[in-house]
């Protein structure tokens, strides 16, 4: 019993941390159900700007927003990608985007504020908030 107790606790101890981060990410990836109500209350919480990666591009590459607007990103390519921040320190990171997976960011400071694909890096793309 002892050795069953030990190991229980031993991946308890491997995994619980990887446990923390999975909970602690961005990236929205819900049932179709519960997605259909977060793109509903992020609609009516204020605009919504979404940007299409697919084909090693960022569509639309370039978008002039209002502060307070929700940039979305949504990766429809097969690989995956990323939304960078060029900035030091970033202002944003989407992290590694699978397919059809999404990323949503407020922007609330005016300004311009360039990304890219890390995975990619010549995939670039433009947010201009004013």
């Amino acid at each position: 019993m002892r050795h069953s107790m030990r190991k229980t606790i031993v991946l308890l101890l491997l995994f619980a941390p990887v446990a923390v981060l999975v909970g602690c990410t961005q990236k929205i990836d819900e049932a179709p159900a519960m997605k259909a109500a977060a793109e509903s209350a992020q609609k009516a919480s204020g605009p919504v700007q979404e940007i299409v990666i697919d084909n090693f591009t960022f569509a639309p590459a370039t978008v002039t927003i209002a502060p307070g607007t929700r940039v979305v990103w949504i990766n429809h390519d097969d690989v995956p990608h990323t939304a960078t921040s060029t900035s030091k320190p970033k202002r944003f990171d989407t992290g590694t985007l699978d397919s059809d997976q999404k990323y949503a960011h407020v922007f609330t400071e005016p300004g311009t504020y360039n990304y890219f694909c890390a995975v990619h890096p010549k995939m670039t793309g433009q947010i201009i908030v004013k």
